[in-house]
């Protein structure tokens, strides 16, 4: 039985996705998909690679993500498993690509700088 591994990140989630061949059960963090993603938005996106490459169901998925909110996971989550598809079958590439899926998206919170209140607010200014 072959384990297809990929990872993926977003903001400050990592996540690591495992495909094992099987009937479509999908695990994360050890807790069912409904529990874990509660708004259909998010589940829907997070396994978009599969209804893409219309692989869905044909997996058991078993995802463990660390880090950042629901979106950067369900990000990190798309990613990780566009990875594990690709080895999985190399052909998908052309499926998932012009889709955006293997684009890692390299938006970051910008850092706090000193002597502003966040990163790019300041204070109010005063003239007298």
């Amino acid at each position: 039985m072959k384990v297809y591994l990929g990872t993926g990140r977003r903001k400050t989630s990592v996540a690591q996705v495992r495909l094992v061949p099987g009937n479509g059960k999908i695990a994360i963090n050890k807790r069912e998909v409904n529990d874990y993603f509660p708004v259909d938005v998010q589940r829907v996106n997070a396994f978009k690679p599969m209804e893409i490459t219309s692989q869905a169901g044909a997996f058991d998925i078993s995802i463990t993500v660390r880090g950042g909110g629901p979106s950067g996971q369900m990000g990190a989550i798309q990613l990780g498993l566009s990875r594990a598809l690709l080895q999985f079958n190399e052909e998908l590439r052309t499926t998932l690509r012009p889709a955006g899926m293997l684009t890692r998206d390299p938006r970051m919170v910008e850092r706090k700088k000193y002597g502003l209140k966040k990163a790019r607010k300041r204070f109010q200014f005063s003239k007298r």
